[in-house]
């Protein structure tokens, strides 16, 4: 009989320990909706038709990334379920989109949707949800507020950095010259107005002749850079998203106008912008760059440029090598990458959060010197910029990384 007892005590005993093993094992697993132990769902919204649809390389890139993670083996064991869905770059419809994918398609996050206008739509949604809106495709203020919304987070430098860095440069190189803009009449026109205006600090008024805004609604900019001519500024500063950047840099040239023109970074794409408008148009325009141009010789040899070329010839042969897009979502994508396979098992939005503000990451295909920042106060992944100016059929990089944070 003892020895009977003692052994029911000693089975019931390893069952016990045999349950709790199980229960720990389980216990170190953390889901939210869109995690699972073989998929993760990422949602993502990208302007496929309308004015912005020379971004849609963007979202077709970072598909293809996916893909490839995929057939390498997903993320500790997890496939990547990487939906995107086009809004055509009207806020209604990313409203529309970010609903369906939180409520319906239930991704675990929203990863780098494109422009300011749309993510403003959608802001106070994402953060009423604690759904992270990560990466946020756009360089606008209000993506790095992690008191007011802390499931927000850009990805861009800051448009009103960049702002300051134009003003750096034109206070150093032509402290007496007349400025003209055409801006995107939107939080993205607005934030570089805003930091141009600080950098050039109490000489802005007299500096700047013409602000003229538009709308991406309207169909041409033709009369926005007959007005900023008629003011006669030595210096236009093009802000405007490819389409329109590439529209008036080319009226310029119709009109026989020659100041000196600045492009802000979101429009360098060779083959969206400096091609349409003409490469005999586009000669000498000045632009700020934090990615690595992979048709610049001076990269032909770097390890993760020939990585990128290897990944576009497999993953995205359609896809357009003149396109510096497809190096920014390559890097975006690897980014995303390199949080979740932090995340672990743990695959939870908060935790999401907590990888993604807990950055010191080099991407590779971004310039030397420039890595992925974040800490739980600090939402600005990437805040430095290098001079370039457009020669022949590419850009050519000079002077230093300049850093365009505030100084207070």
């Amino acid at each position: 009989m003892k020895t009977r007892l003692n052994y029911g005590i000693t089975a019931a005993l390893a069952a016990m320990l045999l349950g709790a093993l199980t229960n720990g094992a389980d216990a170190q697993k953390k889901y939210d909706p869109g995690a699972t132990d073989t998929e993760i769902k990422v949602g993502n919204i990208m302007a496929y038709s309308g004015p912005a649809s020379s971004y849609a390389s963007i979202g077709k890139t970072e598909a293809a990334y996916f893909k490839m993670v995929n057939g390498q083996g997903g993320i500790n064991g997890r496939k990547i379920n990487f939906i995107s869905q086009d809004d055509g770059y009207s806020p209604p419809k990313t409203v529309e989109q970010a609903r369906k994918l939180v409520e319906s398609d239930e991704v675990l996050l929203l990863f780098n949707p494109l422009g300011t206008a749309t993510n403003s739509a959608i802001q106070k949604y994402m953060n009423a949800k604690k759904v992270p809106q990560l990466f946020v495709s756009s360089g606008a203020s209000r993506w790095a507020d992690p008191k007011n919304f802390p499931w927000t987070m850009g990805w861009s430098p800051s448009y009103q950095s960049e702002g300051r860095i134009w003003a750096s440069y034109i206070l150093k190189n032509h402290p007496d010259a007349k400025i003209g803009m055409l801006f995107q009449n939107d939080d993205f026109g607005k934030d570089y107005v805003t930091g141009l205006r600080q950098g050039l600090g109490d000489k802005a008024d007299k500096m700047i002749v013409s602000q003229v805004a538009f709308e991406t609604t309207s169909p041409t900019i033709d009369s926005q850079i007959v007005q900023i001519k008629a003011a006669n500024p030595d210096i236009f500063l093009n802000i405007a998203t490819p389409k329109f950047a590439a529209q008036a840099i080319k009226r310029v040239a119709e009109l026989g106008w020659k100041p000196i023109q600045l492009l802000v970074n979101v429009s360098q794409s060779v083959s969206t912008v400096m091609k349409p408008a003409g490469f005999d148009n586009a000669q000498g325009i000045i632009s700020a760059a934090y990615m690595k141009d992979p048709n610049d010789p001076q990269w032909k040899d770097d390890p993760t440029i020939k990585e990128w070329h290897a990944f576009m010839d497999k993953y995205y042969p359609e896809g357009d090598k003149g396109d510096i897009y497809t190096v920014y979502a390559f890097g975006v994508a690897r980014t995303l990458a390199h949080v979740l396979a932090k995340c672990g098992d743990n695959l939870t939005r908060d935790n999401v959060m907590k990888q993604a503000t807990s950055l010191d990451f080099e991407v590779g295909v971004y310039l030397p010197g420039t890595r992925i920042k974040t800490s739980p106060t600090d939402y600005s992944p990437l805040e430095q910029l290098q001079m370039m100016r457009f020669k022949g059929e590419r850009w050519e990089l000079f002077g230093p990384i300049i850093s365009g944070e505030k100084n207070d």
